[in-house]
């Protein structure tokens, strides 16, 4: 990319020779910056090629330029000059290293600033700001900068004092729009300064000064010197207020760059440029490579890489560091320690190759909780690519891959051989050569459960708050969770069979043997893969077909459910696993009333499954409070990473889109990450797609199952229907369903806004919304009466229909100020009706799951876990059966009580 697209300075060296109007010069490019050290203002006496080293603490008289080298020195005057030259800044300073730059930058806070910085950062960088956070008054606020708008709701205009960003980041290389973030932090907050730590790119490959930054720094132990015989970090800016207090702290703290650090580095610079070539080169081979073998590979210049089209408009190269997953820790740690010309060492930019782990080198000051918290996994390798030719570090990589069992030689269609990944064992007793063959094969895998524990599970239930019909023609839909919940129980069989129990749908049982599943249906997506777009339609009939007796496909509930549970269980499997285990699931939700109950359910199965596969782990139990150290505890709010929970919410999709073929996604989005969030429709021409409404407070609702059953195709056509035949009319309502849904999004995301105003606001809001959908023809008697007893002067409570209509459930909401006995009699008065009312909350946690820390000896875990015809006296009893048993009104309490729950 550099070739094609040199970037011009203005900072130009002086022409070798006069310009004329015949042939004008052209400023150099960066390369040529790079190897010529030119400082005008400082000619070296002796007329020196190469600057020399001031190897000295003093300098004589009175009144000079220099007078003692922790304030001034000759040598550094050059490299600073220079390294503003290429960096496209008006101010350089270099100190003794990288977080010495970044101290000297956080040293312009002061207690009661705030913070925003990234979720994916250097560990140093993380260590130093936890430490600004808990001594310095400081607030840091840690958010995905990928995404600009999850900058906006931290941005203070009094308090935010610095932004601090990177791209790439290290080590996932995701990209940040800096300009965008930049333009933002501006408007909003023009007071912040805008940092960004640049050591990835180097000042040849990224000029953060140039899209809006007010300070770049770099590690110039990195790509600058390029050879790791020096420590160093360089800060650039263009204001001069700025330069100013940093060139203050530098001379008064003594931390600027010595004389002889300041030759190397200034040495190392001028070969910046041809390094960088080669290395981005070679880091383009390797990265291909591994996506080619089947690997998760994190490299910008990859085609599939996220915000690549962002990173291509900011910066003119991929870089050379790139990383990537394997699945499994172990194997991880196999392969590194299997290279040879790859050296293991924390750091990058070198001209030699370097290969590490991360989260046991680099970011190991981050806690694993945090690591996990933020998408960092224990398996990443991260590979920082040198000038060594590259077919020699291809070979090395692929023979330690080799080695380390993480790829196999096998024969392709065109009988040529060809190495393939290979799928990491995880324990299991089978060899390499035999684990490709246990996806499809039957001889090789175990049915036994990798361990024998109940893993519990839950999930919520969802409303349609605003928007219900109108989201199917592009208007905007406002939903949010209940706290009626749908549970899970996996419990170890030990007898080569898989089964369900149903509660809900009469108490449901089915149980299959594991060989006689139609295994040789399965295409399996394999640990770290993405299951793809559409179904597969193969596994799905065999599963009717050769699994399903004629009573199950009698019952069309009992069928789709199952057929969504084989279907996981069966294209999940790998690395020759099979386990034997029920299934048991219950809910607290009215089961069809259009409240997500088969979301939850799916949520529910999907999280148990991947649980049991291994193919999500949950985070290390969080360091206890002691003398030195406060654990807050959140009441396990958050405890579950946004890594595992979006892997949840896309199998949970997948097991939608076979309980109801076309779905939109939004009722397992809301199962998975609760709270609330609004979702548009794409291909009507606007934004589509689910974006999380920040800030939202809980909310008090009643929830009215009118037992009518509703057909819900037949009035989503009426309405389709309507439309056609009076288009002005329904597009009318349409447009101020929409108004509807915008109005509620800003009221239940503004901050500032009283409560006793947004349950106002909203109150008018549901009126109106239920008004235009009875014009659309699609409430029902039931529905008006619920409405109509809320509605009595003695309640004055605002209720609408929600999902369908057509009968199900409708929504009303509570105020605070209204009396429990009036809540109660209301409840009484609507269960004379032959109404079932609910009161729950909106807006609550999305996927829990019970802690399997330090958990009551209620779960079964071995020697206790009796095997199928085994009882005595050590036998404890097991979740499942008093979860079968326990009324519907008795189970939350119950769950609760269990222990400790992980929450998204």
């Amino acid at each position: 990319m550099t070739s094609t697209n040199p970037k011009i300075f203005a900072q130009d060296l002086p022409t070798p020779e006069p310009e004329t109007p015949c042939r004008p010069r052209q400023p150099y490019r960066f390369s040529t910056l790079c190897a010529t050290v030119e400082n005008p203002s400082q000619k070296d006496q002796y007329g020196s090629s190469s600057v020399p080293i001031y190897q000295t603490a003093t300098f004589k008289g009175v009144n000079g330029q220099y007078d003692y080298t922790r304030s001034g020195n000759p040598t550094r005057s050059h490299l600073e000059h220079h390294l503003a030259k290429i960096s496209s800044a008006a101010h350089a300073f270099v100190v003794s290293s990288g977080m010495a730059a970044l101290d000297t930058i956080l040293r312009m806070l002061k207690p009661g600033d705030e913070v925003i910085a990234g979720d994916d950062l250097y560990g140093g960088t993380n260590r130093i700001l936890a430490y600004l956070k808990t001594h310095g008054g400081v607030t840091v606020h840690h958010v995905d900068t990928t995404k600009p708008d999850t900058l906006l709701p931290y941005i203070n205009p009094e308090k935010t004092a610095m932004v601090l960003l990177e791209s790439p980041t290290n080590p996932l290389l995701k990209i940040v729009d800096l300009a965008r973030i930049a333009a933002d932090i501006k408007e909003r907050a023009p007071n912040a300064v805008i940092v960004v730590d640049n050591t990835m790119m180097s000042p040849y490959l990224q000029r953060p000064l140039e899209h809006g930054a007010d300070i770049v720094y770099d590690s110039a132990t990195k790509y600058l010197s390029g050879h790791h015989d020096l420590m160093a970090g360089v800060i650039t800016c263009n204001r001069d207020d700025l330069a100013k207090q940093m060139g203050f702290i530098i001379n008064a703290a003594g931390n600027a760059l010595t004389p002889f650090d300041c030759f190397l580095l200034l040495r190392g610079s001028k070969t910046l440029a041809i390094r960088m070539d080669r290395q981005q080169a070679t880091s383009m081979l390797v990265a291909q490579m591994l996506d080619r073998l089947g690997f998760k590979v994190h490299y910008p210049g990859l085609a599939e890489h996220p915000n690549r089209d962002v990173h291509e408009r900011i910066a003119d190269g991929y870089g050379a560091v790139l990383s990537f997953t394997t699945g499994d820790k172990a194997l991880s740690e196999r392969i590194v320690g299997a290279t040879r010309l790859w050296g293991i060492s924390v750091s990058f930019g070198c001209v030699n190759s370097l290969i590490s782990m991360p989260c046991v080198m680099s970011h190991a000051s981050i806690d694993p909780a945090t690591r996990a918290a933020r998408g960092l996994p224990e398996d990443l390798i991260r590979l920082c690519v040198g000038i060594e030719d590259p077919a020699d570090l291809l070979d090395d990589l692929e023979r330690a891959l080799l080695e380390a069992g993480a790829i196999t030689l096998t024969a392709g269609g065109d009988l040529h051989q060809r190495y393939v990944r290979t799928i990491p064992s995880e324990g299991t007793a089978i060899s390499r050569a035999v684990q490709k063959l246990a996806f499809n094969e039957s001889a090789g895998y175990t049915t036994e459960c990798s361990e024998d524990r109940e893993w519990f599970v839950s999930a919520p239930g969802k409303v349609i708050l605003f928007g219900e019909h109108a989201v199917v023609h592009g208007v905007t839909a406002v939903a949010a969770s209940v706290d009626l919940r749908c549970y899970g129980v996996t419990t170890p069989r030990h007898d080569g069979k898989v089964s369900v129990h149903f509660i809900d749908i009469d108490s449901f049982r089915q149980e299959w043997e594991v060989d006689d599943l139609p295994w040789n249906a399965v295409t399996p997506v394999r640990v770290g893969d993405f299951h793809p777009d559409t179904l597969d339609h193969k596994l799905v009939d065999a599963i009717t077909t050769r699994a399903l007796s004629p009573e199950v496909l009698a019952k069309p509930s009992a069928r789709q459910a199952c057929i969504a549970f084989l279907y996981m269980y069966m294209i999940m499997a790998h690395g020759g696993k099979r386990p034997s285990f029920n299934f048991s699931a219950r809910a607290t939700l009215p089961v069809g009333a259009g409240l997500g109950s088969s979301a939850s359910f799916s949520v529910c199965a999907a999280t148990a499954l991947l649980l049991l596969y291994s193919r999500i782990q949950l985070p290390a139990q969080p360091a206890p409070t002691t003398d030195d150290h406060v654990h807050v505890s959140h009441g396990g709010r958050r405890a579950i990473p946004p890594a595992l929970a979006e892997e949840v919410n896309r199998w949970a999709f997948v097991s939608e889109k076979i309980l109801h073929g076309n779905p939109s996604g939004v009722d397992n989005s809301v199962a998975v990450f609760g709270g609330a969030l609004s979702y548009t429709r794409p291909g009507f021409g606007t934004k589509a797609g689910m974006i999380p409404i920040q800030g939202f407070k809980s909310l008090k609702f009643l929830l009215t199952d009118s037992r009518v059953p509703r057909n819900t195709k037949q009035l989503v056509a009426g309405v389709a229907a309507l439309k056609e035949q009076e288009p002005e009319f329904v597009n009318g309502l349409l447009g101020a369903i929409q108004d509807i849904s915008d109005e509620a999004q800003r009221a239940l995301a503004d901050p500032q806004l009283s409560r006793q105003t947004l349950l106002s606001a909203l109150s008018a809001l549901i009126d109106e919304n239920h008004g235009y959908l009875v014009k659309l023809g699609v409430s029902h008697p039931s529905l008006e009466a619920i409405r109509s007893k809320t509605a009595s002067p003695q309640y004055a409570l605002s209720t609408k229909l929600t999902g369908a209509g057509g009968g199900g459930c409708a929504v009303t909401l509570v105020p605070d100020d209204l009396s429990e006995f009036s809540l109660r009699e209301l409840m009484a008065a609507l269960s004379r009706d032959s109404f079932v009312p609910y009161l729950t909350s909106v807006g609550g946690s999305g996927l829990g799951i019970l802690s399997p820390y330090n958990q009551p000896q209620l779960l079964a875990t071995p020697p206790e876990t009796p095997r199928e015809g085994e009882t005595g006296a050590g036998s404890v009893e097991l979740l499942r059966d008093t979860f079968a048993g326990k009324a519907t009104a008795d189970l939350s309490a119950w769950a609760d009580s269990l222990g400790r729950w992980l929450f998204v």
